[in-house]
């Protein structure tokens, strides 16, 4: 079974705000220091440690690419590639899609700043996907979500959505490969953007599994998610 792992890293970080760089001239949010290595090592590690995790492919912005093979390159070797993301999420993931062997079996899609996935549920997610040939990871939703319309001034409530039958999606979202190609091509040819993998192999009529997931498996995007990175990680070296 090959297994390989998909890590979109060409975010521009914008929610960061401007503030010093913290790695090679920018405070960019994949690039930033957690505890002097760059969150996209940490989540690489992850993944890494993992022997059925055949390689992993990072996107980053064409004028990274260099610099970040290096870096990769130090501590990986060459079961790490570096390929050119794109303007979007979407674009990147399918940029390092393409570079992928057509005889992978199984692709996880996995946001490069999520660096504390929890080890057990790479595993979990996995063997669902190979089971289904669909899976993500999600929690529930613990807010009352609202449905609603913005006007120029005012934003108004049309609906209460029922939250027992509502998830956050997290990543890893993981996929048979032939079922995440069909997805992107459906995808492109109807001009349909997505925020995440599984919207796309949603349209496929393709059933996707969650596995649960945890509220430690933040999403770094903005300054005070670094506050929390930085309790995780030390709770982790215990």
């Amino acid at each position: 079974m090959k297994v390989a792992v998909i890590l979109p890293a060409a975010g521009l970080g914008t929610r960061m705000g401007k503030g010093p760089a913290e790695k090679a001239g920018t405070s960019r949010k994949q690039f930033m220091l957690l505890d002097g290595s760059p969150i996209l090592i940490h989540t690489v590690r992850k993944f890494a440690a993992k022997p059925r995790v055949g390689e992993i492919v990072v996107a980053v912005r064409p004028e990274d690419i260099d610099w970040v093979r290096d870096m990769l390159a130090g501590e990986f070797g060459s079961r790490v590639r570096v390929v050119a993301g794109g303007n979007s999420r979407q674009e990147s993931v399918e940029n390092a899609l393409r570079t992928l062997r057509p005889d992978t079996d199984i692709v996880a899609v996995h946001d490069a700043v999520r660096p504390f996935i929890d080890p057990a549920t790479i595993d979990q997610v996995l063997d669902e996907a190979i089971e289904t040939g669909a899976a993500i990871v999600g929690v529930p939703a613990v807010d009352t979500v609202k449905r609603v319309t913005r006007g120029t001034s005012h934003v108004k409530i049309r609906e209460t959505l029922p939250r027992e039958k509502l998830v956050m999606a997290q990543t890893p979202q993981v996929f048979r490969y032939d079922i995440l190609v069909r997805a992107f091509q459906s995808a492109r040819q109807d001009g349909f953007s997505a925020t995440d993998e599984a919207s796309m192999v949603e349209r496929l009529d393709v059933e996707v599994t969650v596995v649960p997931g945890s509220d430690r498996n933040i999403k770094i995007t903005k300054p005070t998610d670094m506050d929390l990175a930085h309790l995780f990680h030390s709770e982790e070296q215990r």
